[in-house]
């Protein structure tokens, strides 16, 4: 029993064994290293997430269109007349990071354009989504 008590004040009064600093930084540096790989996954699966919205509204505004036409036997490019009212965008203080528009609008046919307003990978490139009377919704340019 001595022994044992012996032993606790002189682990308790002597040093204890730490890491050094030089291997906490390396270690940290290796986490860092790890996330850094596995972020540019990530901004892949963001841009898919947003490109819900653009393909969300611009069915929205194929339904109104086509509701539209049904009625008044053309396509128009007002939003008023659709009853389409877009989201407040980023750039005005809300959540839409897209900006929707008629591009063409005729007796037969019409083309509406999701523009992302956010470059999502920061290469200068903006999606933008388009669908038209026929409900062919694709994108015309992947960011």
């Amino acid at each position: 029993m001595k022994d044992k008590t012996q032993i606790k004040k002189k682990t308790s009064i002597g040093s204890l064994a730490a890491y050094s600093m030089t291997e906490i930084l390396i270690v940290l540096c290796i986490i860092g290293i790890l996330i850094l790989m596995v972020l540019p996954d990530q901004t892949a699966v963001i841009g898919q997430a947003k490109a819900i919205e653009a393909q969300s509204m611009l069915n929205q505004v194929h339904a109104l269109e086509k509701s539209y036409f049904y009625r008044f036997s053309r396509y128009t490019s007002d939003f008023d007349e659709l009853g389409f009212t877009q989201e407040s965008t980023i750039d005005q203080g809300g959540q839409a990071v897209y900006n929707i528009q008629i591009v063409e609008a005729s007796t037969n046919s019409f083309k509406a354009r999701a523009v992302a307003l956010s470059d999502f990978d920061g290469d200068g490139v903006y999606n933008t989504w388009e669908i038209d009377h026929n409900k062919n919704l694709q994108e015309v340019t992947k960011d």
